[in-house]
Formats: C-alpha cells, sequence, structure tokens
C-alpha cells in the first residue's frame, strides 16, 4: 500500500472514531500533496510524500517555537500534536550512534577532512539519509565529525 493511501485510510478512520485533532492534520497533509501535484502537475511517490511530511513537520516544528516565544501555550501544542501524527508516516529515524556511524562512511566515500568539505559531506548525507534523520541533525553531527 502505498503511504499517500495510507494516510487516506487513516483519515477516513479518524473520522469514524471522531478524532477531529487527528482528522483535521491529516486533512491538512493531503491538502499539501494536492496542492503539490496541481501545482506540479505530476502523481507523487512514496519518496515526494516523505519530503512533504518532513517539510510540514518542520513547518509546524517552526510554529510550535514562535508560539512558545509568545507564551501561546494552547497553540504551542496544537502544532506539536500535528507532529507527532505527521511522524508515524516517516522512516524509522537512525539513533545518535548510527547516524555517527553513517556520516564516517559518508566522510571517508567523499574524502573529507576538514570543515571546509562540509558541502561535499552534506550533498552525499542528504541523498543517502534522506528520510532517515533530519538536516539539522546530520549537519550538527558532520561538524562534529570534521572539527
Amino acid at each position: 500500500m502505498r503511504l499517500r493511501d495510507k494516510i487516506n485510510e487513516d483519515v477516513k478512520e479518524a473520522m469514524k472514531a471522531k478524532d477531529a485533532k487527528k482528522r483535521d492534520a491529516l486533512r491538512l497533509l493531503m491538502s499539501a500533496f494536492k496542492q503539490i501535484e496541481v501545482d506540479e502537475r505530476k502523481e507523487l511517490s512514496d519518496e515526494d510524500v516523505i519530503k512533504i511530511i518532513q517539510q510540514q513537520i518542520k513547518r509546524r516544528d517552526d510554529a510550535a517555537e514562535q508560539y512558545k516565544n509568545a507564551g501561546r501555550e494552547e497553540l504551542m501544542q496544537v502544532e506539536l500534536d500535528e507532529i507527532a501524527y505527521y511522524q508515524e508516516y516517516l522512516p524509522a529515524q537512525l539513533s545518535d550512534d548510527e547516524l555517527t556511524l553513517a556520516l564516517k562512511e559518508i566522510i571517508a566515500k567523499v574524502g573529507a577532512s576538514t570543515i571546509k568539505d562540509i558541502g561535499k559531506v552534506m550533498g552525499a548525507a542528504n541523498k543517502e539519509l534522506s528520510g532517515k534523520a533530519d538536516g539539522k541533525r546530520i549537519n550538527e553531527c558532520a561538524k562534529t565529525l570534521l572539527s
């Protein structure tokens, strides 16, 4: 079953269960999928869906941070709840040890030795670890390994 189909089924289940928060969060996600399909005139693959989910999580995370800084705890919680719903559809995230090991292999592959080579490492790491680790985590770990 395609990831998008699973999300659509989960929307229906949330409707049956009268779980308005989950239903609304997943509908927003489906809306983002539809927008990309219309704009780019293409059918989304599972990889595209995962990228969109990651983008939506990043947006919600940024919004939650803004709400926290503004003292709007109730709105921050709404964003955090949506993030939790979305993360169910992402592949399992790498642990810190697994990420470090994968980055060491990538660094050896691209021949990076100093912090100046971070661009090469990030390019290869983002392709290889897409969906398995957040870009921010990859960057911080790579900087630590190269310095």
